[in-house]
């Protein structure tokens, strides 16, 4: 058994549909009833495990083979002296036949099984082992009454494989269950068994299991085509990326221009391209859509002013990796008679970072869109960093659609503009043509503030300029999850600036 999110490595994630063939496959290679036998076991050991000093807990079970696993753990928590009750929302239907061996043997123990649906006096542990993943609809009735019952309760929870309420596959409620308060266990903790949801590390996954907990139950691990987990520790990734040789000099290591901070905004360009500097870009230069930048100075003395003038066929585009979008308002705007330098960057740019309001601007524009199609068959690399709503623009999709399947949404976005895709948010998602979906475990609410979007953008591409051959997928894998490992252990939200200097410590602690 491992606590998920602080291990390295990389894990795959299955969709429901994924779960449910590798729960037959295991079963049907093992004895009848070990593999419920097994998680009922591990269920209790976890609950030991993270309340040593629970005397009293309450295991609420529901109809399915989740309930079946929670009434496991229920009687070998009870055979070692605890108080456990037990409340059994079984309904009118027979349960499944591991489920009713499991109420079976729990009877037989001696265990007293009943309907209530409040916490005991004394609780101190509550078992949620109501829905796991035979989550199909919104819970109601009973189960909804158990879910608001076990919230109300005060008291830590454990929630047997999901929070019951929470879809495995989007990590949101079920649609019809948006508007319903409570719909969903607030857990403290999250025993995930046999396979990892893609719904416990993205949207409101996270904040509903609280620590994410695996254990495969003895069966070997497979491969899956839903996607992979990105957790922490990448540090060998990271190493290998930033090694540099000896003899080596600033031309080795690429160049950046950023171009983007309109008036009001400069901050963002600015942010984006120290973030390039820091991540270790040869050189970085900026152009600014602002004069202002001329009168107030660059911010960090090593940052190059580019030279006045159009981007044409003069510009030494393959020497380029460029941040475009970032604080630029509406100057990048293809309209005729302004001049915008967006159509001849997506006709010409090898390695394209497009941040902020440069996707929207191509969500305006039928032919900044058209262009951006095109790129990937043109031997362009693309990579899109849009938050949720930028998203929703270039989709045309609400953007609650959006956040109620991130991993669709990124998948829908590469697919229609044939490019690479981070989906940022909570779980940011990273998606491109051909190749598993990503999602990044590391990082959390400190991110949440003005600026921290704009030093992912750069430092991005400053990693990419450092290395053009490395396939743009896994490019954007490394630096989202280096751009979270530097908010680990930052307890407000982090100031962009000083998001950079994490990251450049993070870099220079490496190995």
């Amino acid at each position: 058994m491992i606590e998920v999110l602080h291990q390295a490595g990389r894990f795959p994630l299955f969709s429901s549909e994924g779960c449910r063939a590798l729960e037959a496959a295991a079963l049907a290679r093992s004895p009848a009833r070990a593999l419920m036998a097994r998680a009922g076991l591990a269920v209790a050991r976890l609950a030991l495990a993270v309340a040593p000093h629970a005397r009293c807990i309450w295991i609420v079970c529901g109809p399915g083979n989740n309930g079946g696993d929670g009434l496991v753990a229920a009687r070998h928590l009870a055979g070692l002296g605890l108080e456990v009750h037990v409340s059994h929302l079984h309904g009118s239907k027979p349960l499944p036949d591991d489920a009713q061996w499991a109420w079976q043997t729990a009877t037989d123990a001696g265990l007293q099984i009943d309907h209530t649906l409040q916490a005991p006096d004394g609780c101190e542990l509550v078992i949620d082992a109501l829905l796991g993943l035979g989550l199909q609809r919104a819970p109601e009735g009973s189960l909804a009454q158990a879910i608001q019952a076990i919230n109300a309760s005060g008291v830590p929870v454990l929630s047997v494989d999901l929070p019951s309420g929470l879809h495995a596959d989007t990590g949101c409620p079920c649609p019809d269950a948006q508007a319903r308060p409570g719909a969903v266990v607030n857990a403290q903790h999250t025993l995930c068994l046999l396979s990892l949801k893609p719904g416990l590390f993205t949207g409101q996954g996270r904040d509903h299991a609280g620590r994410i907990w695996f254990d495969d139950l003895g069966v070997p691990a497979m491969d899956s085509n839903s996607g992979r987990l990105i957790a922490r520790g990448e540090r060998e990734r990271w190493q290998a990326l930033a090694r540099r040789a000896h003899v080596s000099h600033k031309g080795s290591y690429g160049q950046v221009l950023v171009i983007g901070g309109a008036a009001h905004m400069e901050g963002a360009a600015l942010l984006a391209a120290s973030s390039a500097l820091a991540a270790g870009a040869g050189k970085v230069h900026l152009k600014a859509l602002s004069g202002a930048l001329q009168a107030t100075g660059m911010g960090r003395l090593e940052l190059m002013r580019w030279p006045e003038g159009p981007l044409d066929g003069q510009t030494p585009w393959q020497d380029l990796t460029l941040v475009v979008g970032c604080g630029a308002g509406h100057g990048l705007d293809v309209t005729p008679g302004l001049g915008s330098p967006l159509p001849e960057i997506l006709r010409q740019a090898p390695r394209l970072v497009l941040d902020a309001d440069g996707l929207n601007t191509v969500s305006r524009s039928t032919m900044a869109q058209e262009l951006l199609h095109a790129r990937r068959s043109a031997g362009l690399q693309t990579l899109l960093t849009p938050h949720p709503l930028e998203a929703a623009r270039l989709l045309a999709w609400p953007v609650a659609q959006v956040q109620a399947d991130r991993l669709a949404a990124a998948r829908a976005l590469s697919s229609t503009l044939d490019c690479s895709v981070v989906l940022k948010g909570s779980g940011s998602v990273i998606a491109s043509p051909g190749e598993p979906v990503h999602v990044n475990g590391s990082g959390n609410a400190a991110l949440a503030g003005a600026g921290t979007g704009d030093v992912l953008a750069g430092w991005l591409a400053g990693l990419w300029a450092q290395a053009p051959a490395m396939p743009v997928h896994e490019l954007a894998t490394l630096g989202v999850a280096w751009h979270g490992e530097a908010a680990h252990g930052a307890q407000v939200p982090l100031r962009a600036a000083d998001l950079i200097e994490r990251m450049h410590t993070l870099q220079a602690s490496l190995p």
